[in-house]
């Protein structure tokens, strides 16, 4: 029988309430229990776990690094117990923990929010972005829309959509590209983030690949704003600027006269569950839902 196993679930509160607080009185008048409870409780855990989890002096108590490793893992245990009491009882006060690629939640999910938020008004959600993909073992995520296709884990993934990739630019600058070849002489934008960069476009379209380039951001936002300050143009999703392009800000002056550039570029990915979140189940219904509509309206703006 493993050290978990012998250990009541009360003894695990009293630890995750005393390495939180860092106090044993604290954490006495949160449970409603005097401090030598919570000392003797704390001391027959480390007996058990054979960890010694607290450093002690006259005025204070201190984490040890097996204590904090085995504090944070006892948060997540417990917050998991907590939400699945709650998914359960339909709390709708249960948010919904998702997690997205900066380029895409900033591009595309964030102006299309308004219409999940309208058909789901009982669904909080609570939204994080940043290039490092959700790992759900060590965080506390539901959903993870990420950039570049996943490697390979238990977890169930879903391609998103095709994109296609394409110069953009300023309509300014659009009247001095006519040809790919008008594309040596102006200023070309390079993301750093991108799986495909100029280099495969040109290569797609049987040209020379430029030596140098006009500007380059580690952001795909960044270089999208560029591109529409008139800075140069950009190779980028008709996705993922479908508002800058919807509104004239940005168009595509070779669209129709060079090879488009596609590839799948964003997944959902989500832990593979008996029970899944209800609020993450409807989120990615309406997700599905929404892209293919949007690919729909851009494929006919094209023609």
């Amino acid at each position: 029988m493993t050290p978990f196993q012998r250990l009541p679930l009360a003894s695990l509160r009293i630890f995750e309430a005393a390495g939180r607080t860092g106090s044993f009185a604290v954490a006495a008048q949160e449970l409603g229990l005097s401090p030598s409870a919570v000392s003797h409780a704390i001391r027959k855990m480390e007996a058990v776990a054979r960890l010694h989890l607290f450093q002690r002096s006259t005025r204070a108590i201190r984490l040890t690094r097996e204590g904090q490793v085995l504090l944070d893992h006892v948060q997540r245990g417990l917050e998991e117990m907590s939400r699945g009491f709650d998914v359960l009882s339909a709390n709708p006060a249960v948010p919904l923990r998702l997690h997205a690629a900066p380029a895409f939640a900033s591009q595309w999910l964030i102006p299309h929010l308004a219409g999940f938020v309208r058909e789901h008004p009982d669904i909080g959600l609570r939204l994080s972005s940043d290039t490092v993909y959700a790992s759900f073992d060590t965080d506390d995520f539901d959903l993870d829309i990420v950039y570049g296709e996943p490697p390979p884990s238990a977890h169930e993934k879903t391609p998103l959509l095709i994109e296609r990739l394409t110069p953009l630019c300023s309509p300014a600058l659009a009247d001095r590209i006519r040809t790919p070849q008008d594309l040596y002489a102006v200023p070309l934008i390079h993301s750093d983030g991108q799986s495909v960069q100029w280099k495969g476009w040109f290569k797609a379209n049987g040209l020379p690949i430029p030596d140098t380039y006009g500007l380059a951001f580690d952001r795909t936002s960044m270089a999208i704003s560029a591109a529409v300050d008139g800075l140069g143009v950009v190779m980028e999703s008709t996705f993922l600027t479908e508002r800058e392009m919807a509104s004239g800000r940005l168009v595509a002056p070779l669209l129709h006269n060079s090879h488009t550039v596609r590839y799948v570029a964003h997944y959902l990915v989500h832990p593979r569950r008996a029970e899944q979140h209800g609020a993450a189940m409807r989120f990615k219904q309406w997700l599905l839902a929404e892209l293919a509509l949007s690919q729909t309206v851009s494929h006919l703006s094209d023609g």
